[in-house]
């Protein structure tokens, strides 16, 4: 049994950093190459399993549990919100995906980043394909389920303190 919120938090962390480790296996092995969806995406994983990591250092108390529930939240919630931008131009019928942009280091090297977002948000082509399948879902589905599992195991981890961690089984009775 898991006994306290440290180790809670580094589970979280080793969770996302194994759903990078993943994506990077999917990019290098299997050779499936990132679009600009992907590399927000992997950001937002990235934070998200920082904020696990720094919050299994840490190790912070009833306050600052509350805190890292809210940042594990938002990055979580990034997350999904690109994930889910992602799963729906994969679902646009033919004909009806935007056109492919630029790549992504030619817009980070010629725009401003907020435009760069926008941008991304609302383009990209190469983003509708679906090159990659587990049980049916896609690898952005999967980022989608993960994220959010992620985000709202760390909120009742760290923002419900004991209570929470004693009805997961994290902590003795």
């Amino acid at each position: 049994m898991i006994e306290s919120r440290r180790l809670a938090n580094a589970l979280g962390a080793i969770a996302a950093f194994a759903m990078l480790g993943f994506a990077l296996y999917a990019e290098k092995v299997l050779g499936l190459p990132p679009c600009p969806l992907c590399m927000f995406q992997r950001a937002a994983v990235l934070a998200l399993g920082i904020v696990f990591a720094v919050a299994a250092m840490h190790d912070p108390g009833r306050a600052g549990g509350r805190v890292y529930a809210v940042l594990i939240l938002i990055a979580a919630g990034a997350a999904v919100a690109v994930a889910a931008r992602h799963v729906y131009v994969q679902s646009l019928p033919p004909g009806t995906v935007p056109a492919c942009g630029a790549s992504l280091d030619f817009m980070l090297d010629t725009f401003p980043l907020l435009e760069v977002v926008r941008r991304v948000m609302t383009g990209g082509g190469e983003c509708a394909r679906i090159d990659w399948q587990f049980l049916g879902l896609s690898m952005p589905a999967w980022v989608l389920v993960s994220s959010a599992v992620l985000g709202i195991y760390g909120a009742a981890v760290n923002g419900g303190a004991r209570r929470a961690l004693r009805r997961t089984g994290f902590a003795r009775r």
